[in-house]
C-alpha cells in the first residue's frame, strides 16, 4: 500500500509528527508494540520553555550552549529556543494538562537551567500525560496505526527513501509500504546498557535501519547518563528526576556527607556528565554501588505531591523517601547521536526525515540540557513535516556533509553470538560512564566478532539484538577515536577536552 506519509515510531516524536501530517496526505503510523510501547510515557523531568518571567529565549539558548561543551549546533539550538512556546500551545491544543499554580503555568528548574523553565504535567508524570493524550487523538484521527509492526528495512531506489519493509512481530510475516515522505521516530539505544532508564523498546531500531541504508550517523559517542536512578535490591531501575535536585534534594554519601560542593560550584544542579562522574568517583572510593539522594530536610507534603509517582513507587518497594534518603546510582539515560539530520529533519538520503532521539541535529552537543528533549521532538518534528510540504527535491543535509568514515563489515565467523544481557554488560564495563582505550579496544573486537556470528535476524528480538550490536559498535568505535573528554564522553587516558576535537565523527556504509 501507498502513503503520503510513513512515520516510524509511536513516542511523542512520532505522534506529533502525524498529528500534524494528516492535515496534508494519508499517514500511516507503524509501531513494533502497541501504540503505549514507547519512552515518551516514562519521562518524568518535563519539558523546556522559557515562558516565566525574567527568562528569554536567549537565555535558554545560553544554558543549551553551555551544557553541549562546544559541540551544540547553534542555529539548531536557536530554533529549538524561539520554537518552544509555540509549541507548548500546540501541545495544549492536543490536550497536554499543563501543571499550573493560580492560574499561571507552574516552571520548575533542573540542572544546568538558569532559571526556572521546566513544565510538567501530572508532576513527574510529564511523559505519560503527552503519551496518554496524542495517542488517544491519533486513534480518533484518520490515522492508520499498525501495531506489532516492525521496520526491518528502509527501501531506496534511485537515492530516494521509497518506503519500508516492515516485520509482523506475532506472524514474522514480511509486509512493504510505500511512502512520498518516510519518517523515523524510532528513540534511542539506552538498552544498550546494564543499567538504564530506558524501556525494552529502545534497541536502536532507527540509527541501524538507517545506517545500513547509507544515512549517515553522528555523535554515538556521546550516551547521557541520568546521576540518579533507583538503587534498591529487587527493585527494577527507576529514574528519579533531576527536578527531585531541583527542588533542593541533596546528594550525600553513605556516612551523610554532602560532597557534590567539591566536584562543581553549582553543587547538585550541575550538569549531568559532572554529577553522573561525581558519583561514579564516590561510589568507587567507598566501594559501594550507590549514594544518597535525601529528601528528608523537605516538606514531607511537598515530596508527595510534587512527585507523585516516585514517591508511590518509592514506597510500594519499602522506602518512604520523606523519611529516608533514596538509594541511587548513575544509569544510561539518553543517546546524544543519531542519524544526521538539517534542522529541517532531512537525513543524507532524499524522502527520509529523523526526528526524536533517533535523529541527531546537534542540538544537545556533546551533552543534553535537562528537558530540551521533549522540546526536541515537537520542534522538530513539526519542522520535517513543514519542510515535505516546500521541498524542491534537493537534499540539503547532504549538501554540508562533513567528512564521513565506514565500520568495517564483518564476515561469517565462529564464535557464538551474544544474548542481550551479554551486550549490556559488556557496554556498561567498556564503553560506560567512565572510558579508555584498551577497554574500548576490547569492545571494539568482542561487537564485531559478535556481529559475525549473528544469524540473519528473522523475529524482533533478533533484529532488536542485531540493531544494537551495530549502535554499540558504532558507539565504541566512536569513543575510541575521539581522543579527548568532552561532555558525555570522558576518557582516563585523555581527561582534558582539546580543541583540535571540536568537530563531530561521522558514519556512513558504502552502499
Amino acid at each position: 500500500m501507498r502513503y503520503d506519509y510513513i512515520i516510524a515510531g509511536s513516542g511523542i516524536a512520532g505522534l506529533y509528527a502525524a498529528l500534524l501530517a494528516r492535515e496534508h496526505g494519508s499517514v500511516l503510523v507503524l509501531t513494533k508494540g502497541s501504540i503505549d510501547e514507547c519512552n515518551t510515557r516514562y519521562a518524568q523531568g518535563g519539558i523546556a520553555a522559557a515562558v516565566g518571567p525574567g527568562d528569554s529565549p536567549e537565555l535558554h539558548l545560553q544554558d543549551t550552549i553551555a551544557a553541549g561543551a562546544g559541540l551544540v549546533d547553534e542555529e539548531a539550538a536557536r530554533i529549538l529556543v524561539t520554537e518552544a512556546a509555540e509549541r507548548i500551545r500546540d501541545l495544549a491544543r492536543f490536550g497536554v494538562p499543563f501543571d499550573s499554580v493560580d492560574g499561571e503555568v507552574a516552571l520548575g528548574r533542573e540542572g544546568a537551567h538558569s532559571h526556572a523553565r521546566i513544565l510538567h504535567a501530572g508532576g513527574d508524570a510529564t511523559g505519560a500525560h503527552i503519551e496518554l493524550s496524542l495517542s488517544s487523538l491519533a486513534r480518533m484521527s484518520n490515522i492508520t496505526i499498525k501495531e506489532y509492526c516492525q521496520v526491518e528495512e528502509i527501501v531506496v531506489s534511485g537515492g530516494v527513501a521509497a518506503g519500508v519493509v516492515t516485520l509482523d512481530t506475532r506472524t514474522n510475516t514480511p509486509e512493504t509500504f510505500e511512502a512520498a515522505s518516510t519518517i523515523l521516530a524510532m528513540g534511542g539505544c539506552g538498552q544498550l546498557y546494564r543499567v538504564s532508564t530506558n524501556s525494552e523498546v529502545a534497541t536502536g531500531d532507527g540509527v541501524a535501519v538507517a545506517y545500513r541504508a547509507g544515512a549517515e550517523v553522528m555523535d554515538m559517542e556521546f550516551i547521557q547518563f541520568h546521576p540518579t536512578a533507583l538503587r534498591l535490591p529487587g527493585a527494577p531501575v527507576f529514574l528519579i528526576s533531576e527536578a527531585v535536585r531541583g527542588e533542593g534534594a541533596l546528594l550525600v554519601d553513605g556516612n551523610g556527607a554532602r560532597f557534590m560542593p567539591k566536584y562543581d560550584e553549582r553543587g547538585e544542579l550541575a550538569s549531568r556528565d559532572i554529577v553522573a562522574r561525581a558519583i561514579h568517583t564516590e561510589m568507587a572510593a567507598a566501594g559501594a554501588d550507590h549514594v544518597y539522594l535525601d529528601t528528608t530536610h523537605l516538606p514531607a507534603e511537598k515530596v508527595s505531591a510534587r512527585f507523585p509517582q516516585i514517591y508511590s513507587y518509592c514506597l510500594e518497594h519499602g522506602l518512604d523517601i520523606s523519611k529516608e534518603p533514596i538509594p541511587v546510582s548513575p544509569a544510561a539515560h539518553y543517546a546524544m547521536g543519531g542519524v544526521r539530520t538539517n534542522v529541517w529533519g532531512e537525513t543524507t538520503i532524499r524522502g527520509l526525515y529523523a526526528c526524536g532521539e533517533c535523529a541527531c541535529v546537534g542540538v544537545h552537543g556533546a551533552n543534553r540540557l535537562a528537558s530540551n528533549s521533549l522540546l526536541e521532538t515537537v520542534v522538530f518534528a513539526q519542522r520535517v513535516v513543514q519542510r515535505t510540504l516546500e521541498s524542491d527535491g534537493r537534499n540539503r543535509a547532504a549538501e554540508r556533509t562533513p567528512e564521513a568514515g565506514a565500520l568495517n563489515e564483518p564476515g561469517r565467523a565462529g564464535s557464538p553470538p551474544p544474548d542481550r544481557s551479554e551486550l549490556q554488560s559488556l557496554m556498561w564495563d567498556n564503553v560506560g560512564i567512565v572510558r579508555d582505550g584498551v577497554p574500548l579496544r576490547e569492545a571494539i573486537a568482542a561487537l564485531f566478532a559478535w556481529q559475525a556470528a549473528l544469524p540473519p535476524p528473522s523475529d524482533r528480538p533478533g533484529h532488536e539484538l542485531a540493531n544494537l550490536v551495530l549502535c554499540g559498535r558504532l558507539s565504541a568505535e566512536a569513543a575510541l577515536i575521539r581522543e579527548e573528554s568532552r561532555g558525555a564522553h570522558y576518557r582516563l587516558d585523555f581527561p582534558d577536552p582539546r580543541d583540535g576535537w571540536l568537530r563531530h565523527i561521522v558514519f556512513r556504509r558504502d552502499v
